[in-house]
């Protein structure tokens, strides 16, 4: 088993990600106690009626990239996009900004996938940790658009898991850093992939595809201005 770990200092950027785009709408609450994920993730199961959650941005697109592509294409050129946008700027529009923005994330993560795979790699399993892990809209999204489970560390804060697997390293308690996380690190949740919307995903990959390809073409269109 091979796994993909998303690691505490990508889903930072990633979270940057989310909200530049979220904060650029009008505050739409101001009582709630919630963090505005869990506010964001509550609304979107309050409008998703009979459909999946995920099917509420059949028409909205995000390319995540505002700040360059790290990985699979490497290209700091690249820019962020978002097709579909209206005039409206209620909770509603936010709330499907959001969770096109987390289907983009998770988009890239199976464009990198898949590029691992082409050059031989065999990736069964994401195992994700840190922050992000504890968004449920998050994880469940890399696991429908990935199709892969998504292994969640048993301790939440694993960050502090990973200091004191060093630690106990450095001290001679183990023999390496390996057998440290043998012994300390421990699965907790495991989040499957929802198959019956692949289909659903494979299109919005096809789109998440075609989003970059236009962006170089109008690229090369303007420098010839």
């Amino acid at each position: 088993m091979v796994f993909l770990y998303l690691t505490l200092e990508v889903q930072m950027f990633y979270v940057h990600r989310i909200t530049s785009i979220s904060f650029s709408f009008p505050t739409c609450f101001s009582s709630s106690a919630q963090n505005i994920y869990t506010y964001l993730n509550s609304h979107l199961d309050l409008i998703k009626k009979s459909l999946p959650v995920g099917f509420l941005a059949v028409d909205l697109h995000v390319w995540p990239d505002f700040h360059g592509n790290r990985s699979p294409l490497a290209d700091l050129t690249l820019k962020g996009m978002v097709v579909g946008l209206t005039l409206s700027q209620g909770l509603d529009e936010l709330a499907l900004i959001y969770l096109a923005t987390i289907q983009a994330i998770a988009l890239g993560t199976r464009h990198i996938l898949e590029t691992l795979q082409s050059a031989g790699h065999h990736i069964s399993t994401l195992f994700l940790c840190g922050g992000l892990s504890k968004n449920p809209l998050f994880v469940q999204m890399h696991a429908d658009v990935t199709g892969k489970p998504i292994v969640l560390s048993k301790e939440v804060e694993s960050v502090l898991v990973g200091a004191a697997i060093l630690g106990a390293c450095a001290s001679g308690d183990f023999a390496s850093v390996q057998e440290a996380m043998e012994r300390m690190g421990k699965i907790g949740r495991i989040v499957q992939p929802n198959h019956r919307d692949k289909r659903f995903y494979d299109k919005k990959y096809e789109v998440f595809l075609k989003l970059v390809e236009h962006q170089r073409e109008y690229k090369a269109i303007m420098q010839g201005v």
